[in-house]
C-alpha cells in the first residue's frame, strides 16, 4: 500500500481568472507546472482531477496522469474525494495531498516536509504557514493561520483559526499555504459534512474541519508561496518565474 498519493483539484471556471490553469508561464501552463513539481517531491503518485478535457488534454502534454471527474463541484476537496474513489480499487494509501492547482511557486521540499510531520504526528489533517510580512495583513488574499505554538520554533502545531483579516499584533499568526494532507478516512468524513456557514462566508473549506472538531496541524515553511487568484497575482507570479527559468 502506498503511503501517500498527490491529487491536484483543477477547473476552468475560477470566476476570477477564467481559463487559469491553461495560463503560461515560460513554456509550461500553470497546471503543468503544479504537477511537475508535485512529481519532483516523490512522495507518491500524482493525479490532476478534472471535469474539463482542456485541462486533460495539458496533463498529456507532459505524459502526466489525469482522473476525470463531474464539471461541477462545490469544492476542490470534493472533486479529490472523487477521484480517490475511482482509483482506490487499484491504488489504497493512508494519506491523500489535496494540492492546490494554482500554486506553481510551491516548493517540492515544502511538499515533502509537510508529508514526515504528518505522518510523524499521526495528524488528521496538516497543511504549511509561513511568514507574513506587514503586506500580507492587509492582503485579503493571503489566508492567515493563528496556532497554539510557534511553528517557526517548533516546526509543527495545531491551529486554533483560519481567517482573512487580522490584527498583525495576535501571537503565532502566519500566512497559509494551499495545500492539505488528509487521512483518507478523515476525508471521507470530511466531504460527507455539510458546508459551514463560515466556510461559504469567508470561502475557506479548513473551517468546516475545525467546526466539527476536526484537528489541522500547521507544518512551517521557510519559502513563500504565491496563490494565483487574480489578473495582477498571474502577472507578478509570471514575472517572478520567467525570470527564474532564464537564469537557469
Amino acid at each position: 500500500m502506498s503511503k501517500t498519493i498527490i491529487i491536484i483539484p483543477s477547473r476552468l471556471s475560477a470566476t476570477r481568472l477564467p481559463n487559469k490553469p491553461l495560463l503560461k508561464i515560460g513554456n509550461l501552463s500553470i497546471i503543468q507546472h503544479v504537477y511537475k513539481r508535485a512529481i519532483e517531491s516523490k512522495v507518491g503518485k500524482v493525479y490532476v482531477a478534472t471535469g474539463d478535457k482542456e485541462i486533460v488534454e495539458e496533463i498529456r502534454k507532459i505524459k502526466g496522469k489525469f482522473i476525470l471527474t463531474k464539471k461541477k463541484h462545490k469544492t476542490g476537496t470534493d472533486r479529490i474525494f472523487e477521484a480517490y474513489k475511482k482509483i482506490s480499487k487499484k491504488l489504497s494509501c493512508e494519506y491523500i495531498i489535496n494540492l492546490q492547482g494554482d500554486e506553481p511557486f510551491i516548493d517540492p521540499k515544502d511538499i515533502i516536509n509537510l508529508n514526515k510531520n504528518v505522518i510523524s504526528e499521526n495528524s488528521d489533517i496538516g497543511t504549511l504557514g509561513n511568514k507574513l510580512t506587514k503586506f500580507d495583513f492587509a492582503n485579503n488574499n493571503i489566508v492567515k493561520v493563528i496556532t497554539e505554538k510557534n511553528i517557526i520554533k517548533k516546526k509543527i502545531s495545531r491551529s486554533k483559526e483560519f481567517l482573512r483579516n487580522c490584527d498583525h499584533s495576535k501571537k503565532n499568526i502566519f500566512g497559509h499555504i494551499g495545500i492539505y494532507q488528509f487521512r483518507t478516512y478523515i476525508l471521507e468524513k470530511f466531504v460527507d459534512l455539510k458546508q459551514s456557514k463560515n466556510e461559504i462566508k469567508y470561502k475557506l473549506e479548513q473551517l468546516r474541519a475545525l467546526e466539527n472538531g476536526i484537528n489541522i496541524d500547521v507544518v512551517y515553511s521557510k519559502n513563500k508561496s504565491f496563490g494565483i487568484d487574480t489578473v495582477e497575482d498571474y502577472v507578478e507570479i509570471k514575472k517572478i518565474m520567467e525570470y527564474k527559468i532564464k537564469k537557469l
